[in-house]
């Protein structure tokens, strides 16, 4: 396991802080009220562990399958049904969507290989992320890879606690499947949107891991 570099700064001021409130907590509170420290202790303590759980990367095998495609993200299948985009295609497309909670791995990674097309970030609101209209009412980033195989939009969107959407990709790059796409720091949701007659291989509710998992087939 590696951490991702869009954690390096919050982590390192986490730790000040963590460092910081306990000196001041052992020399001003210890002595008097010694389970009040130990509290302080061991919730700051928590609060740097789960930051640096956050912006982990597991090291695993990637799916690499010029016939799949794969999640983008770490999460849970929350949507699966057929949508109008009214984005970039114009037309009716196969709509599969990873809730991703804060406890999930929030790497994004390229579902296909192939040319990027199409990038456009759009400001918005933060809806919860399971919420219908957060597809198209949230904060978001759009990606358009197109394959030799047929075109596939991913959606970045911010959720309720997260506040920032990285997109590492530019139109005209070249892209590998199972490559970074970005990042969505703490709790979000990405949205892939395919050919209609795409065959999925995922299930409502299902766990999916990025990289890893194969969403549809073509």
């Amino acid at each position: 396991m590696t951490i991702h570099k869009e954690g390096y700064k919050t982590i390192a001021i986490s730790v000040f802080a963590f460092a910081i409130i306990n000196l001041l907590s052992f020399y001003f509170i210890s002595f008097y009220q010694p389970w009040l420290s130990w509290t302080i202790f061991i919730l700051s303590l928590g609060m740097v562990l789960f930051l640096i759980s956050f912006f982990r990367v597991p090291k695993r095998s990637l799916t690499l399958d010029h016939n799949s495609i794969v999640s983008p993200a770490d999460g849970k299948v929350v949507v699966i049904e057929e949508t109008f985009d009214e984005e970039f295609f114009k037309d009716k497309r196969l709509q599969v969507s990873v809730f991703m909670s804060p406890a999930n791995v929030h790497q994004n990674l390229n579902p296909v290989d192939g040319e990027v097309i199409y990038n456009q970030y759009h400001k918005g609101k933060y809806l919860v992320a399971w919420h219908p209209k957060s597809s198209t009412e949230n904060e978001r980033h759009s990606v358009v890879i197109r394959n030799g195989k047929g075109d596939v939009l991913v959606k970045q969107i911010a959720g309720a606690l997260a506040k920032r959407i990285v997109n590492y990709l530019s139109v005209g790059q070249n892209v590998k499947q199972s490559g970074e796409m970005g990042f969505i720091k703490f709790g979000s949701r990405v949205d892939l949107l395919l050919p209609p007659d795409t065959k999925v291989k995922v299930n409502l509710n299902q766990a999916v891991q990025g990289g890893v998992t194969v969403i549809a087939e073509w």
